[in-house]
């Protein structure tokens, strides 16, 4: 029986193309943070500073969506501005992935899904703000990020700021260790908490600087492990909200989303906009800084890797 070969579903973006194909440094960009992260028109306001930090640290940026069943790696700026608005925009994880191009749907892709397309493209290093991860009660609700399993297949390094701080980071950490995942932090020696620079946990793994992270990139590549590496770094000082304060404002959130019976894909995203009214706002400060902080290291790092 014949079949017909799938046409390449990939729009790369010619100037992201261009640095692929001379072996320069490529930064992946998820695109939830623009469609599901935050209102109009400060979603693309950051989305544009954010690609601009990966450009001032030596690398390009390739902010990657699905528009009309098209995975575009690197949106241009009218592209950006559309998504910032754009209505029936799916929240893309692997196993949405194949559907929306298949329908020819918009969606954002999450870390797992920008890891994917990342990878299809050739990209090594991502930068998003903060990981999925085992969420609060899972013994009830089996609720785990489709991004765990595939930092453990899919070979993209993930700068972040750790884990999203309303989940169960303890468990987090101990699935990560699971699936053969390192986990690195980058200048710590705690697990940092997204808003917060630290937690009580210890980080498995701790380098200092991009070269080191790039050398551990290269020899889990060159030993044939497969799968992704985890770099969490720290939010800087000046933006973080202590753990401390952020754990009130955090059992508060959970307990409400509880209350209102949220579950699923909502409960992330439910979370992080009852976060930001509790704190006044704080929360999404926290956030685009953390995310400009780890857009500057993932450049670094993709740079050492050239």
């Amino acid at each position: 029986m014949s079949q017909t070969a799938l046409a390449s579903p990939l729009d790369i973006a010619p100037e992201v193309r261009e640095t692929l194909d001379r072996s320069g440094a490529v930064v992946a960009l998820e695109s939830t943070i623009i469609t599901h992260g935050m209102p109009y028109p400060q979603n693309v306001a950051t989305a544009r500073e954010v690609e601009a930090v990966v450009r001032e640290n030596g690398a390009m940026p390739a902010t990657i969506a699905v528009i009309g069943g098209r995975i575009k790696i690197g949106l241009s700026p009218d592209e950006l501005e559309w998504l910032g608005t754009a209505t029936d925009v799916m929240k893309l994880s692997r196993a949405d992935l194949p559907y929306a191009v298949s329908s020819k749907r918009h969606g954002a892709t999450t870390v797992a899904a920008t890891m994917i397309c990342a990878h299809l493209a050739g990209i090594r290093v991502f930068a998003t703000g903060g990981i999925g991860g085992v969420h609060q009660g899972v013994e009830e609700t089996m609720d785990i990020s489709a991004d765990l399993d595939e930092l453990a297949r899919t070979p993209v390094a993930v700068i972040c700021a750790g884990a999203k701080a309303v989940l169960d980071l303890p468990r987090t950490l101990e699935y990560l260790e699971t699936r053969g995942v390192p986990v690195v932090g980058y200048g710590t020696d705690r697990f940092p908490a997204f808003w917060s620079r630290t937690s009580e946990l210890s980080v498995p793994l701790r380098l200092d600087s991009p070269e080191a992270i790039a050398d551990l990139i290269r020899t889990k590549e060159a030993l044939g492990l497969g799968g992704g590496t985890l770099v969490a770094n720290p939010v800087p000082q000046a933006d973080e909200i202590p753990a401390s304060e952020m754990r009130t404002f955090i059992e508060t959130a959970i307990a409400q989303a509880k209350t209102r019976g949220i579950a699923g894909k909502a409960v992330t995203p439910f979370l992080l906009s009852y976060l930001f009214e509790l704190t006044g706002g704080r929360s999404l400060a926290t956030n685009i800084a953390l995310v400009k902080n780890n857009a500057a290291l993932a450049a670094q790092v993709a740079t050492s890797l050239r």
